[in-house]
């Protein structure tokens, strides 16, 4: 008799959108709320768009002033 019951909502969640959605939600969706909200907090109080430029570190004893110098050889 349980195992019937089972067996029909199995099924109502598998074929059913608007039911998968919700226990998905169930199941993962305040995960997802809660981790997108902690990742919010962690990223600060900046604007999306916003520019952040670090400056280069004092003391570079590097020769290129430019940044690491790469080789490469030009293909044509």
């Amino acid at each position: 008799m349980i195992l019937k019951y089972l067996f029909i909502i199995t099924l109502i969640i598998l074929f059913v959108p608007p039911v998968r959605r919700f226990v998905f939600y169930l199941l993962v969706g305040r995960q997802l709320v809660k981790e997108q909200k902690r990742q919010g907090d962690i990223r600060g109080s900046r604007r999306e768009g916003d520019i952040r430029v670090d400056n280069r570190p004092k003391g570079n004893d590097s020769r290129y002033p430019g940044g690491e110098y790469v080789d490469y050889e030009e293909v044509k």
